[in-house]
């Protein structure tokens, strides 16, 4: 009788897709992060993950990030947090002071407060800039337009530059948009691509995502 097969995790599942994908985009698989969007999730959801050694994770919202991440270092001190929603200006400081890298900052005053927050905690946080590729303001984001002078105030403000990071519409075919943010970061001199979610991830590694934020496809639908 033929043994059966083990079955796949999802984890597995995913990063089987991110290593196919590099291959026919001839890009190595370590070059792309994967970050496993746990917001919403609870502890018990994430600590699978965390025990079959994925280790980065993105959080929409600082006060849900503190109330189930500190406890799940103590137990995994080398899990790395992601920023990955919008950031109000009054939470910068506990931003700064729990997240390993932030990937929405896309305006002025969140730079000014970014600023203060780096001073004031001593740490100077990694941070991607939040582009509205789309032109969907609900959503956040930097208008293109004003992109390079928001990349000079950061600058201006010594806040680390990871790279850019885009949302793109929904139901419309991604493509364009992760092309059009490439070039952006690419005039910029900006290394780093946040781009890429459950549903498209594949395309965006095609276009040169270096960070591709996965949650449905790990942890299943929400309730």
């Amino acid at each position: 009788m033929t043994e059966r097969a083990p079955v796949s995790t999802p984890l597995a599942l995913v990063r089987e897709t991110i290593a196919r994908t590099c291959k026919i985009a001839r890009r190595e698989p370590e070059d792309v992060t994967l970050i496993a969007v746990s917001k919403t999730r609870s502890a018990e959801d994430i600590l699978p993950l965390l025990e079959q050694g994925q280790r980065v994770f993105g959080e929409n919202r600082v006060q849900e990030a503190q109330a189930k991440w500190p406890e799940l270092r103590e137990s995994f001190p080398d899990s790395e947090l992601h920023l990955i929603g919008q950031l109000q200006s009054n939470k910068a400081e506990d931003a700064a002071e729990l997240f390993d890298c932030i990937h929405a900052l896309d305006r002025p005053s969140l730079v000014k407060a970014l600023g203060k927050a780096f001073d004031k905690t001593g740490r100077r946080v990694p941070c991607f800039v939040q582009v509205d590729v789309g032109d969907e303001k609900q959503k956040g984001g930097c208008p293109v337009a004003e992109l390079p002078a928001l990349l000079k105030l950061a600058r201006e403000a010594d806040i680390p530059l990871r790279g850019l990071m885009s949302l793109p519409p929904a139901d419309i075919e991604p493509a364009p948009f992760f092309a059009l943010l490439g070039k952006l970061a690419m005039d910029h001199g900006l290394a780093d691509l946040s781009m890429g979610m459950s549903g498209d991830y594949e395309t965006a590694i095609m276009l040169g995502a270096t960070h591709v934020r996965v949650g449905t496809a790990l942890f299943g639908p929400r309730n």
